[in-house]
């Protein structure tokens, strides 16, 4: 039988994280739980995890500089939890490369669904009967999802978060297309955008850079005034 995902929990407060230790575990999750950036690191070298919840509320070493040191240390994906309403850190986070955030309070069926979501973006437990894998080439680049794997013109590996390879997939799929910044929503997260959200802009901002591809000139993954977004070069599929 195969081992149930790892996730590690970071949250000042002992009954959010006694409850999420609790919900999770019933949803089929392994969990450890850490209540700052200190036992977190300490546990971190302990084990193996395949996703990490953090609170940016921390005491002592703040929950950004601590996302920054996971992010060092390897590609796990990071759902952050933060304050409602507290916009500023949360596109920080999303700019340091976190693959999905839940402004508190928040119904911890919702989290449970963001990490599932977010383990399959990530290739943990795919269901049964997936699409099969498919290569893109576009550019120059190629995508191979079957590795869920970014290659540049010169055949070296870029890496990708997560929630960066699935924004890329979505795009190579409906190549010369307008999508709008909810229709991306809608299509990585099941959810839509709020008037202030700018999740999006900042991941293709992150795709961009990754690309090469100049965010004022850009060739590759252009803005449309007012529409979104388009991938406008020709993509190879195999």
């Amino acid at each position: 039988m195969e081992a149930a995902p790892h996730i590690l929990v970071i949250d000042d407060d002992h009954e959010i994280r006694d409850l999420l230790a609790r919900f999770l575990e019933r949803g089929g999750l392994r969990v450890t739980v850490a209540r700052d950036g200190r036992e977190a690191r300490r546990l971190w070298a302990q084990g193996h995890y395949h996703l990490v919840v953090l609170d940016l509320m921390l005491p002592g070493e703040g929950g950004l500089e601590l996302a920054r040191w996971l992010r060092e240390q390897a590609n796990v994906p990071i759902v952050m939890l933060t304050a409602m309403g507290d916009e500023t850190d949360r596109i920080i986070g999303l700019e340091m490369g976190a693959d999905d955030y839940l402004a508190k309070p928040f119904n911890p069926r919702e989290l449970l669904a963001r990490i599932r979501a977010v383990l399959r973006r990530s290739g943990e437990g795919e269901a049964e009967g997936a699409p099969a894998r498919r290569t893109f080439q576009f550019n120059g680049w190629r995508l191979e999802t079957a590795r869920r794997r970014l290659l540049d013109p010169e055949g070296a590996e870029v890496a990708l978060t997560g929630g960066e390879y699935d924004l890329l997939l979505a795009l190579l799929e409906r190549p010369h297309r307008v999508l709008t910044r909810d229709m991306l929503l809608d299509l990585l997260r099941g959810r839509q955008a709020g008037p202030f959200d700018r999740a999006i802009d900042v991941a293709i901002s992150r795709l961009r850079r990754k690309l090469d591809d100049d965010g004022r000139n850009a060739q590759v993954i252009k803005t449309v005034r007012g529409g979104g977004y388009v991938l406008t070069c020709d993509v190879e599929r195999r």
